[in-house]
């Protein structure tokens, strides 16, 4: 019997997704449950298991096409005979440990193309992503490494029985897949066309929404971090041993981003037609990047968590970000977001607010500098803010009395303890 992989649903607001890579070739045997294809969507990436145990028979779809949910993937053929030594179904919890074997290594989507173009196979690759995954990193370095030793690129592996079963038609790959080849212009000035993944076509739309539909206006103020760092130096370590995480730099904005938004409630409100819609709850989303581009998870009711349960969520986020482990569910909503450019060392940007939340807040690299304080040139680590705001219905007093309220409260952390 010939049962049918379908596009599983994502997600309230995801309809489609693109076929990031099939883990399963036609005519190879799959056990139940077991991953057969990883869609990407513009929230995250989706493993989509074996409805049943069988061969693959078809591969409907192509890497690289856009699908909806409900769509049909491929289909298995149920009543072929299971290879000898292989089960004929596996749970989950099976499926997870099979994955960590060192013979297979779990390989990453971003990661499978870059060993597809250098011509590398999984096994090839030193992983250094949890539960031995080979991230988009270590593939990029494999290849580096190869071609600094001028060595050809060996052709590509392909599993035994990966050509299609007698009677059925070979995929054809999509337009959008076939473009993803160099082309040349003459020496030296070769171009190659790759089609957008969903999360940068969704990146993309939003960018461009808020260009069109808010009057975006950027406010900008410098925060000492001096008290800050002192804290950390003085009380990291006893913190760490306490919680189990380091006491970074984001917790304090965070507590001080919902104490301002308290303050000032229109700036954690958004733009619904004709009304402005007030969130009496603190979703704060936390930009962070990843090996697919920018995703920010939200901090759901950021008012009640501790310093630790704010840095514990950013730092697993951030893992499971590399990971491409975000739930869809963690990435929808928020009422206002923190993006930290400073790390990859900006030192100033306009940070583009996101729909349809009404301001973002952007930090940036710290660097000691000369600063006047009690008529003394003194030299303090600064590091410049920036608030950018949807004008329609924030004010520039409650911006800039917003963003100050943040530098006061960073720059004198007792005051989220005294509550004045």
């Amino acid at each position: 019997m010939a049962i049918e992989i379908k596009v599983p649903p994502a997600g309230e607001s995801v309809t489609e997704g693109m076929v990031a890579k099939w883990l399963k070739s036609e005519g190879e045997w799959v056990a139940l449950d077991e991953p057969v294809v990883v869609l990407e969507t513009d929230k995250a990436t989706v493993e989509v298991p074996a409805p049943a145990a069988g061969v693959l028979a078809r591969i409907g779809r192509a890497e690289g096409e856009v699908v909806k949910v409900g769509e049909v993937l491929g289909v298995i053929d149920e009543t072929a005979k299971a290879p000898e030594g292989k089960p004929a179904g596996r749970s989950r919890k099976a499926l997870g440990e099979a994955g960590k074997t060192p013979a297979e290594p779990r390989v990453m989507p971003a990661a499978r193309r870059v060993l597809a173009e250098a011509g590398l196979a999984p096994e090839d690759v030193p992983a250094s992503g949890p539960g031995g995954r080979v991230l988009k990193e270590d593939a990029a370095r494999a290849a580096r490494e190869r071609a600094g030793s001028g060595l050809a690129a060996p052709p590509r592996r392909e599993s035994p029985g990966s050509g299609p079963p007698p009677g059925v038609a070979e995929a054809k790959p999509s337009p959008a897949a076939t473009d993803a080849t160099p082309r040349s212009g003459g020496p030296g000035r070769e171009e190659e066309v790759v089609p957008m993944s969903m999360l940068r076509r969704r990146i993309a739309e939003k960018l461009v929404q808020a260009r069109r539909d808010m009057a975006l206006l950027t406010t900008f103020n410098e925060v000492d971090l001096g008290r800050v760092q002192a804290l950390r130096r003085e009380r990291g370590e006893a913190f760490q041993a306490r919680h189990g995480v380091k006491l970074g730099m984001m917790s304090f904005f965070v507590k001080a981003v919902v104490d301002a938004l308290k303050r000032f409630p229109v700036v954690n409100a958004s733009v619904r037609g004709t009304d402005i819609v007030y969130h009496n709850y603190y979703d704060i989303g936390i930009a962070i990047g990843s090996g697919r581009g920018l995703v920010v998870p939200i901090l759901r009711d950021a008012d009640r968590l501790s310093f630790a349960a704010v840095e514990r969520a950013i730092a697993d986020f951030a893992r499971r970000a590399q990971e491409n482990r975000l739930d869809v569910e963690e990435l929808q909503g928020g009422t206002f977001t923190i993006s930290n450019g400073g790390v990859y060392g900006s030192l100033l940007s306009t940070p583009i607010v996101n729909p349809p939340q009404s301001a973002v807040l952007g930090l940036h690299a710290i660097q000691d500098r000369p600063v006047v304080r009690d008529g003394q040139v003194v030299v303090r680590p600064m590091m410049y803010v920036a608030l950018s705001y949807d004008h329609r219905i924030i004010d520039g007093r409650e911006a800039v009395s917003f963003l100050k309220h943040v530098k006061e409260v960073v720059e004198d952390p007792a005051l989220l303890m005294l509550e004045v």
